[in-house]
């Protein structure tokens, strides 16, 4: 499928079937923590990529294959709110399934009136806050320049306004950058006054965009989950890793899910329980001496990663 992943395991939304509206890699942030790596087409310019119609039909598809669905998350590999056709497809979606919709964005849009009136119709949209401040917000997150701190903050106020369904924070927790607690409060402060019904503090837990960063301590994160009043999904997720197109031979299914995001060791195994161990050892080393894969290992954990071409 060219649209449309998993459904995968997610810390927030149970079993989410993935909807990628947008080529890879692009976005109006490139985030210091990305697990796809630094930001290749870097643009605030919302476009239609793809045919709406397309994308909701491949869901039709999945449906066929697979039921177990609790969420369909529309994400992308970068900013899904790029995508022009988001209201569009939302509501396509909403046609054919009672399955709830939701939108994980960075929110840097929220600010724009057919932005929101695109995701007005979704179940939950899950924006990103790390940083109090612009200067910090600069050096996390590395937004186009055009892209404004203070708009954000008032997009996400504006949106919480007029949106009447679940509007979830994400705060991600980079070592020696925005763990302090006064930094912590700073957020907090905003978390406040725009007024989210869930808050959740994470952590880079797959391997990042920048080598020097790293995942906070387990107090620094203690005290975080204090000050902000949050839940905390700084943890992996379970092994199980699912491919809804079974047409696909062993390294196409690894290629499938790497050019996501980075996948563990012990995630390739479970991808082909039909196989012995030393069999898909031989299919990863095979990929890694023909350039496609390699291995990475960060917080003292496996990864194989898509070789950057």
């Amino acid at each position: 499928m060219k649209y449309i992943f998993g459904p995968v395991p997610s810390r927030r939304l149970g079993r989410s079937l993935g909807i990628s509206p947008i080529p890879p890699k692009t976005c109006n942030f490139s985030c210091v923590y990305c697990q796809l790596g630094r930001t290749t087409n870097f643009t605030n310019t919302r476009e239609m990529f793809y045919p709406p119609e397309e994308i909701v039909q491949e869901v039709k598809e999945a449906f066929k294959q697979n039921k177990e669905i609790d969420f369909i998350t529309i994400v992308g590999d970068g900013e899904p709110t790029l995508y022009a056709g988001l209201g569009e497809l939302i509501r396509g979606i909403k046609q054919i399934t009672d399955i709830k919709v939701a939108v994980i964005t960075n929110g840097a849009l929220l600010c724009r009136n057919d932005v929101r009136n695109d995701l007005l119709k979704a179940d939950v949209i899950l924006p990103t806050l790390d940083a109090p401040n612009s200067q910090l917000f600069k050096i996390i997150n590395r937004p186009r320049n055009e892209v404004v701190f203070n708009q954000i903050i008032e997009g996400m106020r504006m949106f919480r306004e007029e949106y009447t369904n679940q509007l979830w924070l994400e705060v991600m927790i980079v070592k020696d950058k925005n763990d302090s607690p006064e930094i912590l409060k700073q957020i907090k402060e905003i978390i406040d006054y725009i007024g989210f019904n869930k808050v959740f503090i994470n952590v880079p837990i797959r391997p990042p965009a920048e080598d020097w960063v790293e995942i906070p301590s387990l107090e620094r994160l203690q005290i975080a989950k204090k000050i902000l009043e949050a839940e905390d999904i700084s943890y992996y997720e379970e092994v199980l890793i699912e491919n809804l197109d079974e047409k696909l031979d062993p390294e196409q299914r690894i290629i499938e899910i790497t050019q996501r995001h980075p996948l563990r060791d012990d995630q390739v195994y479970s991808l082909f329980p039909e196989l012995e161990k030393k069999e898909t050892r031989k299919i990863l080393k095979k990929m890694e001496k023909k350039g496609i894969l390699k291995p990475v290992i960060y917080n003292k954990i496996k990864f194989w990663q898509i070789s950057k071409k």
